[in-house]
């Protein structure tokens, strides 16, 4: 158990997106400050949010807004919670020059639980080249000179066989960047 008020960020996967499994901002703050946490607030449209607890750790954090989403919109979400001092060391650990890059080449994929190397040693880095992967704690840092969106290694990490059991979930740099910022006291 956490002792004290910790400040949190929920990383919802696969929302608002296409038009389809909609979660609104104003019902996820709702259900945060429903579930007794404080300093409620979101970012974007795309399932971030941010909160103080002084109960829980990640994962039972993450779980209980989970069954919450569940409960209230009827289908299931895939949620992550990280605390500021892990946002703080994966903003500081990025293996790239990020001061010298474009937010929309740069990404950061959150997992649930550590992966290590063995688990993409399908995927032939040199094929992708310039584009580039790196692993930290528990996340994957992408460089994607042309963004996301045209990334054919960004294609390859997301197949079944690299994701397996595992929950991920991508934001770009300037997400990373604000996140740490809102989650800092």
């Amino acid at each position: 158990m956490t002792t004290g008020t910790t400040t949190y960020a929920a990383l919802l996967r696969g929302i608002n997106v296409g038009g389809s499994r909609k979660v609104p901002m104003a019902e996820l703050r709702t259900l945060l400050e429903g579930l007794g946490h404080g300093g409620v607030g979101t970012y974007l449209q795309s399932g971030n949010a941010v909160f103080t607890s002084d109960h829980g750790d990640e994962d039972s954090l993450a779980e209980e807004l989970a069954g919450a989403l569940a409960d209230h919109f009827g289908f299931t979400v895939d949620v992550l919670v990280r605390d500021h001092a892990y946002l703080r060391a994966v903003l500081d650990a990025c293996p790239f020059p990020a001061a010298e890059l474009e937010a929309k080449q740069l990404h950061v994929t959150y997992f649930s639980t550590p992966v290590d190397a063995g688990r993409f040693a399908s995927v032939d880095r040199k094929t992708f080249l310039p584009e580039e992967f790196r692993l930290g704690d528990r996340v994957l840092y992408l460089y994607a000179p042309d963004g996301l969106g045209r990334s054919k290694l960004a294609e390859s990490l997301a197949k079944p066989r690299v994701t397996k059991g595992v929950v991920a979930t991508t934001r770009n740099w300037n997400t990373v960047v604000k996140l740490v910022e809102l989650t800092d006291g």
